[in-house]
């Protein structure tokens, strides 16, 4: 049987890639997305759109349309990022960075625990910026402080999750040239998802809740 795969902001950028590989590789992929762009429709993929991943009724909607069809491997990969430095850290940019990339990623997976069984995988893609000993350079203050949010909600869910037999994969998929930094990026983000697809792949019970680069380095917290 195919592995079941669902990813959050499916729509664009690594979401997209993740969604174009996985179904490239014969997975069953549901892409779930607040609105669904032309090219993720032409995937052939299972869409959910009209999901904002920060409303728990949202979220309630998502558990619904789903029904009772296992997940093999969940993907958190929804985030935001605006640009605050210390002279204009608007408090409402950073409030919203905190409810889509740190709180919404925990509360879809608790929405979505009973679909998990053991062996599952859930990856959180997070970002090295949330990593206290790799800030040199300050600034991003939203982004950064719920990204480092997001990996400590990893390493409890590892925690949590390793007697039911699921693994937490909390990873970063580099510099990627996507819309979120103006395509200023590194790496393509077909070549990211593959990178990360490779560190799920590899996600053991043993490495749950390590905090790895998609290069497969580790990361320092």
């Amino acid at each position: 049987m195919a592995q079941h795969v669902v990813i959050t902001g499916a729509n664009r950028g690594i979401g997209l890639a993740f969604a174009k590989q996985y179904k490239e590789a014969g997975a069953d992929v549901t892409a779930v997305c607040r609105k669904a762009s032309e090219v993720l429709k032409n995937l052939g993929v299972n869409i959910i759109e009209g999901i904002d991943v920060t409303a728990l009724d949202a979220l309630t909607e998502l558990q619904t349309k789903l029904g009772d069809k296992k997940i093999d491997i969940l993907i958190n990969n929804a985030g935001l990022l605006t640009r605050e430095s210390l002279e204009a850290a608007p408090t409402d940019d950073i409030k919203m960075q905190f409810e889509v990339n740190a709180l919404a990623p925990l509360q879809v997976t608790l929405h979505l625990m009973h679909l998990l069984h053991k062996d599952s995988k859930v990856a959180l893609i997070t970002s090295r910026m949330g990593s206290m000993a790799d800030n040199g350079s300050g600034g991003f203050y939203g982004y950064r402080m719920s990204k480092a949010a997001l990996n400590a909600a990893g390493v409890s869910l590892a925690q949590d999750l390793k007697e039911k037999g699921i693994a937490v994969a909390i990873l970063h998929p580099g510099y990627v040239q996507t819309d979120m930094v103006n395509n200023q990026g590194d790496i393509s983000a077909d070549t990211a998802a593959e990178r990360l697809r490779s560190r799920i792949d590899e996600l053991s019970l043993e490495t749950s809740g390590q905090f790895k680069h998609s290069n497969g380095d580790d990361l320092p917290w």
